[in-house]
């Protein structure tokens, strides 16, 4: 068959081919496109999520207690003043005139008020050996950090003067300031170093620099675009800079693989000797519409965080279904059009050192031919030891306990506002992150509601919950009042968990409770902790189950088959279960967290495991669309079941492992970051994508294919009216090219 008798079909081609006949027109509108976002998105400005948005339950109940009486919250400071053993205790002079400085420090800065001495607050440690200075900031709490530091600096000098004695200062402006350092420091890190990576990875994988460029332009302006989305929807969706960061990670690595997928297609096409016009309509209905099933599977996936009633995790899936999407469509308009104008130019800048490579051309992986000559040979064997590696490495993933991480557990003992958060735990447990009773009346001063108040201290000390001291702060006008309870745990979360059970369920109860048309939820850390995972826990079968049913729904629609789409999500559960079990067994357990940089802190940050099931669901349908539809299209061309698989396979290896490198490479950066809920991040989509890229599409997909034959391409006669959502395969290369194995045989390609 000619070129002139190449015939292609479908969304893709027609997009494809569009855009190669209208060049300028293509890249116009995609450039005015991601002007105008850009442009609208900032005039729009962006609308961030709320505390009141953040969860349901008390937390939530709490937080619309507090915005609908109009309080501003300060942010809370304490100076933790400690002698050693053998030093002055509280009562002695040298400690009254240290409590005393810090007091005329802290106010003399002007940023502070409601400075409170040990001695009125009764905030001296049990042993007498620790104090706390404790006062408010002043301002908008949500900025508190941005104002912190002169009054830190007043407290640092206090402590100069002080020698025998520890002055440290912690509280909710100071650890804002510390984790937006560190969080800062470590997106600016990984967004600085993500770009360089993944373009000095397609440098080696095409060896020019034209081509190189390419993918990582087109992620860039979907991201450009995606932002100034994001200022526009979220007047709608508030959004965060949470998922502004995921944002970021997801559009980098989708734009840039798909962006690879299509341009190796092209090239490989035009080595076999087609002309430029009939290489870019097949790329545009092979690679182009693997593009368009895989972007509709990944934006499905996104779309389950949606189920998940948790604003965070709505403003992440919104963000970053739309930047999916956006890359998607570039792919498969603006790239056909930059191919087609570039031509032969795409190659220009080629690399000395790596002359000999070729963009297009034959693209047998001869590591991967050696591979699957075995996976072949014998599949049964490799399907039990490729399953049961994956089991065996999924294992440990039984036991996951998720928390939010305290700030122990956060930063380890890299900074030294940890060590204060550690000693003001120990001298007062609970001390430093208490549970927030939000109490709401008709008429707070009520003789009945201030004695239940007063019960409520008090039970909460003899019930075992606390240790005291419980404050109380009244808000008159607005009929509120706050009651802070340090809780006994401190930074052991199930301890204080278990603390904050009894405080809801049996303090409460038995006082507040007893007063008609009060209302007091709790609030705090540890009940935020809880209320998240109770609320993850709730959401987690809906959001399963909607990703897994349209995933399974798509595959059909696109392979029409039934096995295929069965097959596609078994093995991509058995990808994210292994992803599972690796960050348990790293993060939780410890084992072998020195090797990443990290440490084994006893849980898994809370979002964690439903967000890397979205996401990882989602990134992997990229090489598995890919991969399936190069076997099925040469199955269709009239190959068998076994030589399909080795061609599609074989011939993909290049593509998919360059996308997979640059994946990994960029997840891993995250891996390298201080915080360890951003390396818990990092290494489980490392994981992932390593596992999904090799054992999974190398060895488990081949071997289950051959052993299923042409039961792969089953499909029941009921559903045969399903809509044909299938391309036109390409013909066979006009010479094709043969390669020969280490024994002489010949080998398809």
């Amino acid at each position: 068959m000619g070129n002139a008798d190449t015939r292609v079909r479908g969304l893709a081609a027609r997009a494809g081919g569009w855009s190669a006949r209208h060049r300028w027109a293509a890249v116009g509108i995609w450039v005015l496109f991601v002007v105008l976002a850009m442009g609208l998105g900032s005039a729009a400005g962006r609308v961030d999520v709320g505390d009141s948005d953040q969860l349901k339950g008390e937390t939530r109940t709490a937080a619309r207690i507090i915005e609908d009486a109009g309080i501003e919250e300060p942010a809370g400071e304490t100076v933790l003043i400690q002698a050693e053993d053998g030093g002055p205790r509280a009562t002695d002079a040298a400690f009254r005139a240290a409590v005393t400085a810090v007091v005329a420090a802290v106010e003399k800065t002007g940023e502070v008020t409601d400075v409170t001495s040990p001695y009125e607050s009764d905030t001296i440690s049990k042993d007498g050996r620790s104090a706390l200075v404790q006062f408010d900031m002043r301002g908008d709490s949500d900025t508190a950090g941005d104002r912190v530091e002169p009054v830190l600096k007043a407290v640092e000098d206090v402590q100069m003067d002080h020698g025998s004695l520890r002055i440290e200062e912690i509280g909710g402006a100071s650890m804002m300031k510390t984790f937006d350092d560190a969080f800062g420091d470590d997106f600016k890190k990984a967004e600085y170093s993500a770009v360089p990576v993944a373009l000095g990875i397609l440098l080696i994988a095409f060896g020019a620099l034209v081509a190189a460029l390419l993918p990582v332009a087109l992620a860039i302006t979907a991201i450009m675009a995606t932002m100034g989305l994001m200022g526009l929807v979220s007047h709608l969706q508030p959004m965060s800079d949470t998922a502004n960061s995921v944002m970021l990670l997801v559009g980098l690595a989708v734009g840039v693989d798909y962006c690879l997928f299509y341009l190796r297609r092209e090239r490989e096409e035009r080595a076999a000797g087609r002309d430029a016009g009939t290489a870019l309509r097949i790329a545009a209905a092979t690679s182009g519409r693997a593009i368009v099933v895989s972007g509709v599977t990944v934006c499905v996936a996104m779309a389950g965080m949606l189920f998940t009633g948790l604003a965070e995790f709505e403003a992440m899936g919104l963000a970053s279904l739309m930047v999916v999407a956006v890359a998607m469509v570039g792919s498969v308009t603006v790239l056909p059009a930059l191919l087609s104008l570039l031509g032969e130019r795409v190659e220009k800048g080629r690399l000395p050192f790596l002359r000999g490579r070729r963009t297009g051309g034959s693209t047998d992986s001869r590591f991967w031919t050696a591979v699957l000559k075995r996976v072949l040979a014998r599949p049964v064997l490799s399907v039990v030891v490729a399953t049961g590696a994956l089991l065996a490495v999924a294992a440990p993933a039984i036991g996951m306990k998720t928390q939010n991480l305290t700030l122990d557990q956060e930063f380890g003992d890299s900074l030294p506002i940890v060590q204060t958060y550690n000693r003001v735990n120990e001298a007062f447990p609970g001390g430093s992150e208490p549970a927030e009773v939000v109490v709401k009346a008709d008429d707070i001063n009520a003789p009945e509601v201030r004695s239940a108040l007063a019960a409520f201290r008090e039970r909460a000390i003899s019930s075992g919950a606390s240790r005291g001291p419980v404050e109380i702060k009244l808000h008159d006008q607005q009929n509120v009042a706050f009651v802070y309870v340090p809780l006994v745990g401190g930074s052991d979360q199930d301890k204080a968990g278990e603390s904050l059970d009894k405080l809801r369920d049996e303090v409460r109860p038995a006082t507040l409770g007893e007063v008609d048309g009060v209302e007091a939820p709790i609030t705090g850390q540890v009940a935020g902790s809880k209320d998240f995972n109770d609320q993850l826990v709730g959401s987690v079968v809906p959001v399963f189950a909607f990703v897994v049913v349209f995933a399974f729904l798509l595959m059909l629609l696109s392979f029409r088959s039934l096995t295929v789409a069965i097959t596609s999500i078994v093995l991509n559960l058995l990808s994210v279960g292994a992803a599972y079990g690796i960050l348990v067994a790293v993060f939780q357990h410890g084992w072998g967290a020195s090797l990443v940089g990290a440490e084994g802190v006893g849980a898994i940050i809370t979002w964690l495991p439903l967000f890397l099931f979205v996401i990882l669901f989602g990134l992997s349908m990229d090489y598995h669309v890919f991969v399936v539809s190069r076997i099925r299209e040469a199955r269709m061309r009239g190959r068998t079941t076994r030589d399909a698989i080795q061609h599609g396979v074989v011939t993909t290896a290049g593509v998919v492992t360059s996308a997979a490198v640059i994946m990994v490479a960029v997840f891993a950066i995250f891996g390298t970051l201080s915080m360890q809920s951003m390396k818990q991040m990092g290494v489980g989509l490392a994981a992932a994508v390593l596992i999904d890229a090799t054992i999974i599409r190398g060895v488990l997909l081949p071997a289950v294919m051959a052993l299923l034959g042409e039961r792969n391409w089953y499909l029941p006669k009921w559903l045969h009216r399903m809509p044909d959502l299938t391309h036109d395969e390409s013909p066979e290369p006009v010479t094709p090219p043969v390669s020969r194995d280490d024994e002489g045989e010949r080998v398809p390609v």
